[in-house]
């Protein structure tokens, strides 16, 4: 472990630009490793997470490599994935261990995958579920755990799958399958999760159609066995890792900070509107489309905040963000209530319950209920409180920034117990924050996490 340390800071302001968005980078390399040629892909987040799935695809066949100002990715068509010779082994790569199982499931091969501690522990039957109605056969650990051996199709079918949850996940896995089966494969979903995988599908020539249901869900069909077509792909800035400096700002105290090129796709943008519900002083410039995204720049002044009771039907819009916003809800005068995001509890770690720890032991009143928190904050700067040990990540690279973040505004400085784990989606944070005026380093000792 290395364990890090942030302190309080008075003012912070700059310009700046985050890696490219994790869940668009995942997708452009496995629609172009499944394309019949030659894709380029710029702006490509180069974290563990990424990095993996690339990994994985080479060991399928693609030919993925780093050039000067991009990544060149030779496709090897629909149907065309190779038997790996090892293990696949997907780090922290929740997203790409879920997708990739999509296309192992829909090819006649036999893979296992696995990956890091935390990865092993993750929920995985519910993408196995529907897969297997599509013909893959699944050999897990209890619990549909990794690692997990897929003995893929040798001749897809294509289903009507109605997911039990709101996850880009599941659905992905599902038109990524659907992708080798012949005739039509429907997903629907009670609530519209992000479609950056859909956008994508088209960008590569698939014939996909989206439908928006009465309810507010959507019903997205794909017509299977296309020939994907080869696409250059423009990654936006991860507007789930613009939420760190974008919180870091309003919370210093003084100051300005402009965040270029960020990705504002409105099934992402859950943040951004409940910061502005909670009086933030956040505006979007320059907003634009690039291929298939709208992006924009993000400015973010300090100034007060005040608590809200955040809409449950808002959470897949903004479902990575619920750790920076409950930090942000800490500094705000008055109570934010964080209900209907169970689905924390199955992420890299049970992320409800490693917020309300941390932020308890930093005396911050927080109550932790099953499906999320209420948060009550100081209306400015908590007290200080001195910590006997280090707060506990659980090996989570969100959990680690948000500390990281709180650090900033607190009256002390704050120490984390692992930041190694950062570099899966945000590597050069620490350095780019210190960039703007924080003072984030290694600290000193080590010691039991609380």
């Amino acid at each position: 472990m290395i364990p890090f340390t942030s302190r309080p800071t008075t003012s912070i302001s700059g310009e700046i630009s985050v890696p490219g968005d994790k869940s668009a980078s995942h997708r452009a390399l496995l629609l172009s490793a499944l394309a019949v040629g030659r894709s380029r892909v710029r702006g490509l987040l180069e974290g563990d997470d990424v990095l993996a799935t690339a990994g994985a695809l080479r060991a399928l066949g693609a030919e993925i490599v780093r050039e000067a100002d991009h990544w060149r990715i030779d496709g090897v068509g629909i149907g065309g994935l190779e038997e790996p010779e090892n293990v696949l082994d997907l780090g922290n790569s929740g997203t790409g261990a879920r997708l990739l199982m999509g296309l192992l499931a829909s090819h006649p091969l036999t893979a296992v995958v696995t990956g890091d501690a935390s990865l092993r522990s993750r929920p995985m039957a519910r993408i196995s579920t529907p897969l297997d109605q599509m013909g893959g056969r699944f050999f897990s650990r209890a619990g549909g755990r990794l690692p997990m051996t897929v003995i893929g199709a040798e001749a897809v079918m294509g289903i009507d799958y109605t997911t039990p949850v709101a996850s880009a996940q599941v659905k992905s896995a599902v038109l990524l399958a659907g992708l080798n089966a012949p005739g039509t494969t429907i997903v629907r979903e009670a609530s519209a999760t992000r479609d950056h995988t859909e956008h994508m599908l088209r960008h590569f020539g698939a014939d996909v159609e989206i439908e928006a249901s009465a309810d507010g869900g959507r019903v997205i069909r794909l017509h299977g066995q296309p020939e994907l077509t080869p696409a250059d792909v423009q990654v936006p800035g991860d507007i789930s890792s613009a939420a760190f400096p974008l919180v870091a700002a309003l919370i210093a105290g003084e100051g300005e900070v402009v965040v270029r090129d960020v990705g504002l796709n409105p099934l992402r943008t859950g943040l951004l509107d409940t910061l502005v519900e909670m009086g933030a002083d956040i505006e979007i410039t320059n907003a634009r489309t690039r291929q298939f995204e709208p992006v924009g720049d993000l400015v973010a002044r300090a100034g007060s905040l005040q608590g809200v009771t955040v809409p449950a039907a808002r959470v897949p819009s903004m479902i990575d963000e619920y750790p920076i916003l409950a930090v942000a809800a800490a500094f705000a005068k008055g109570t934010t209530v964080m209900r209907g995001a169970r689905e924390l509890r199955v992420k890299e770690s049970d992320r409800i319950a490693a917020m309300a720890r941390g932020l308890s032991a930093l005396g911050v009143a927080v109550e932790e209920v099953e499906d999320g928190l209420i948060v009550t904050g100081a209306g400015g700067r908590p007290p200080p409180v001195r910590l006997n040990a280090p707060i506990a990540t659980d090996h989570d690279h969100r959990i680690a920034m948000s500390f990281l973040v709180f650090g900033i505004g607190a009256r002390a400085p704050i120490e984390i117990d692992d930041c190694r784990m950062i570099d899966t989606s945000f590597p050069g944070f620490a350095a780019m924050m210190n960039g703007l005026g924080c003072d984030m380093a290694e600290a000193d000792r080590g010691g039991a996490a609380v």
